[in-house]
């Protein structure tokens, strides 16, 4: 864990631990114009199916993904954009309907999202032996699994979700946290199985839910998965060894103040950050979580007539950090978050509001981490290695333009302490 700026409150690094669905553990014809006037229409050639199937229809192949911007890298002097990254452990659609809600806040404020999907979730309670979790027996799960018509909503979600432009990474399986067995003490082979197993729960919803008929995910799942946040944030040395070798891009799993982001053992180091809690004397995680944990403590519901308060709280703190990067360093601002009503709902409504503030700003992009890794990597490594330079909430002193020149500094006037030299017309011929 980075050492943070100001004294850290208690469960900082603590990933949420609930028990709900959507929790993490504890969505022609006609004539044709042509060179000589109208030429008669004819038939079209059967056109090849744009879809291809994967497997057993659960998934497929349907080409590039929609709604992507082309990442372009900065012109030379250019201030970087204001990057914010609004992402969801344990995505599912459940009686809640938070999937597809923030699904419609992030369409009304052109932004996109990465939703975590825990590979549980899609996987029926009658099937849950498929499931062989590391030192755990087999239908072992600390979030429980899915019925058929959770499952069925949470693909309609992750089906329009994707077309929309927003990523679908992991937040695994049975969220298993804490000493003994938990995801801390993995290995890096136990690691693997697990992220194989999540990956086959979304590659055989079809089979183990018997309902073949319904629409493919239309993404191939294999190539759509580059990154994930751990349970409970626990893990990460072993996990980002398994996920170099699968092939990941980046891991959310860590703590980090808002500074820009650098790569760490081959991956895009993307975790979530310190900001200030309004009010108090410290920071905390950028997580839904952590600020419940800083103010209710153990319970999820606590005291009814603080609720309000609790959220404007949340809601202050990540304006706060926000507005330091966004008039600062510029850094990334990555938020977390759960499709919870922890303490009626609150954290949902900061959020919400928070989205609405930033996400509409000149010069700030709301994306997913997939456009982030994109638009980091398309970047010239030197500019990326200075702003890396640049701390929490400092913009560069000569300005932007200058920071990020490609020319050379002007040259000093003169050298402090030298002998003065006359000009050249004034030396003496002799």
């Amino acid at each position: 864990m980075m050492a943070a700026t100001k004294k850290l409150a208690a469960g900082v690094a603590v990933a949420a631990c609930a028990v709900t669905l959507a929790g993490c553990g504890s969505g022609e014809s006609g004539s044709k114009e042509g060179a000589h006037g109208p030429k008669k229409a004819q038939a079209a050639p059967a056109p090849k199916s744009a879809v291809r199937l994967i497997g057993d229809g659960s998934t497929s192949y349907t080409g590039a993904q929609p709604n992507l911007p082309k990442p372009k890298r900065l012109k030379p002097g250019q201030k970087p954009p204001q990057f914010v990254v609004f992402s969801w452990d344990g995505a599912g659609e459940d009686s809640q309907k938070l999937f597809s809600h923030f699904r419609k806040v992030a369409r009304e404020n052109n932004a996109t999202m990465t939703y975590f999907l825990s590979g549980v979730y899609m996987l029926p309670e009658d099937k849950k032996e498929l499931y062989d979790p590391p030192q755990h027996a087999s239908g072992s799960s600390d979030i429980g699994f899915n019925d058929a018509e959770g499952i069925e909503n949470t693909v309609t979600q992750l089906r329009g979700a994707w077309l929309e432009g927003n990523e679908i990474g992991t937040h695994f399986n049975g969220h298993f946290c804490g000493e003994g067995r938990g995801v801390g003490e993995w290995s890096v082979d136990e690691w693997k199985s697990e992220i194989k197993q999540a990956k086959s729960f979304v590659k055989r919803w079809k089979t183990n839910t018997g309902n073949t008929k319904a629409p493919a995910l239309p993404f191939d799942y294999d190539k759509e998965l580059i990154g994930a946040r751990t349970p409970c944030l626990e893990g990460q040395k072993n996990f980002t060894r398994a996920a170099r070798e699968l092939g990941f891009r980046y891991d959310t799993s860590g703590v980090n103040n808002q500074v820009w982001p650098k790569k760490k053992e081959g991956l895009w180091d993307l975790s979530m950050q310190l900001v200030p809690v309004p009010g108090r004397d410290f920071e905390t995680l950028t997580m839904d979580y952590n600020f419940m944990v800083n103010q209710s403590g153990t319970t999820s519901q606590g005291d009814p007539s603080k609720h309000e308060y609790w959220g404007d709280q949340m809601r202050d703190g990540l304006l706060q950090g926000f507005e330091r990067a966004y008039n600062g360093n510029r850094a990334p601002l990555i938020i977390g978050n759960h499709f919870e009503s922890w303490n009626g709902g609150t954290y949902m409504r900061a959020i919400e509001e928070t989205i609405e503030r930033v996400c509409t700003k000149k010069e700030v992009r709301c994306v997913s981490f997939r456009q982030l890794a994109d638009w980091l990597d398309a970047q010239d490594p030197k500019v990326l290695e200075k702003l890396t330079t640049l701390p929490v909430g400092k913009a560069p002193k000569q300005g932007w333009p200058a920071f990020l020149s490609d020319k050379p500094a002007p040259a000093p006037k003169g050298v402090p302490g030298a002998p003065e030299v006359k000009p050249a017309e004034e030396h003496s011929k002799d």
